[in-house]
């Protein structure tokens, strides 16, 4: 089990927009570990289901294959259908290539830096973390999970939550390095040095499927 934190009741709201259901359930449907390492996962690694071991997935259409692919982007990064429309009308204005620059947008997201920063297990655990106010970019408090962050933005936990045994757990636990992000786990403080390329992004995540998708 991998360790979250515990939503209160009158953060019920929050829960109910998003999925929050096993996570292993997801990854095998897709069949790989998109939520990060699952040990559930490395047992089970079939589609889930009665018949799951011994179903055959049959061909699939170009447009399922595509879709498939979307949702496996939106459940990786944990972004509603409205957010990730609005990603990929962003992209698409950009200069950029659009399925990468779709890939940026949602690795700058404030919730995403923070659990690739250590300082969550998981960016369900970092959407929390974010929304209940444990997190400061350019020394001011933001409890938006979806704030985009541009490059040089410092991003740091807040001081009053430093000791916080989940952050100090998650810290402790954690051993990814990426060359846009840098982290100084003494202050508790990292920057958002650059977007990263698309080849340094690890998500195994084709994107240039779901711009078929959105084209279509």
């Amino acid at each position: 089990m991998r360790p979250e934190f515990i939503i209160p009741t009158f953060f019920i709201f929050f829960k109910m927009a998003r999925y929050t259901g096993p996570q292993t359930k997801i990854a095998r449907k897709f069949g790989e570990a998109i939520f990060g390492d699952d040990r559930a996962f490395e047992k089970r690694n079939y589609p889930p289901g009665q018949h799951g071991l011994a179903k055959k997935r049959g061909k699939k259409s170009e447009y399922a294959i595509q879709l498939l692919e979307k949702q496996k982007a939106k459940y990786t990064y944990g972004i509603l259908e409205k957010q990730f429309r609005n990603l990929f009308k962003k992209a698409s204005a950009s200069r950029g290539v659009t399925g990468e620059v779709l890939i940026q947008l949602c690795e700058s997201r404030l919730d995403n830096v923070v659990y690739r920063m250590g300082i969550a297990p998981s960016r369900r655990a970092a959407r929390q973390i974010v929304s209940h106010r444990h997190i400061t970019v350019n020394g001011e408090l933001v409890n938006i999970p979806s704030y985009q962050l541009k490059a040089g933005d410092k991003v740091a936990v807040r001081e009053k939550s430093k000791s916080l045994d989940a952050i100090e757990r998650s810290l402790s636990n954690s051993s990814a390095v990426y060359e846009w992000i840098t982290w100084n786990n003494e202050t508790k403080e990292g920057t958002f040095v650059s977007v990263p390329a698309r080849l340094q992004v690890p998500e195994n995540i084709k994107e240039q499927l779901i711009v078929e998708l959105y084209n279509k």
